[in-house]
């Protein structure tokens, strides 16, 4: 499942007071994307939870910042899954206005049962969509 693009237009919240997005709000910009882009494969974080007990963990999130956006920017924000193991997967991300990189990031997700909080191997019928997307 790669280059899914999602646009998020920046409001005024996401900004600091000179208008431009603070640091923090590129995680949410990332973290929104990364669901959009499950919704898009149908896959329901809530029905992951009820139906395997599984929940997606961050394990390490690094991001690099190049350049600012702004206020009533559309940004666009892809999802790349770069690698995939047994429990988890590391998926790189980027913010961009026009073409132009703002931010890049690269997310390690551990996938981890909801009731023991130990790693959890990926379902099988997850597994077969991730890596196979049509």
């Amino acid at each position: 499942m790669n280059d899914f693009i999602w646009p998020i237009r920046v409001y005024y919240d996401d900004t600091d007071a000179g208008g431009i997005v603070h640091h923090a709000n590129y995680v949410k910009f990332l973290e929104r994307t990364r669901i959009e882009w499950l919704r898009q494969h149908g896959i329901e974080l809530t029905q992951l939870k009820q139906q395997y007990h599984l929940i997606f963990v961050i394990r390490q999130l690094t991001i690099n910042y190049l350049k600012p956006a702004f206020l009533d920017d559309i940004v666009h924000i892809t999802v790349n899954l770069s690698k995939l193991g047994k429990a988890s997967m590391t998926i790189t991300q980027q913010v961009s206005r026009n073409k132009e990189i703002l931010c890049t990031a690269t997310v390690k997700i551990a996938l981890v049962n909801s009731i023991n909080k130990r790693p959890q191997a990926i379902p099988p019928e997850l597994l077969k969509i991730l890596t196979n997307p049509s």
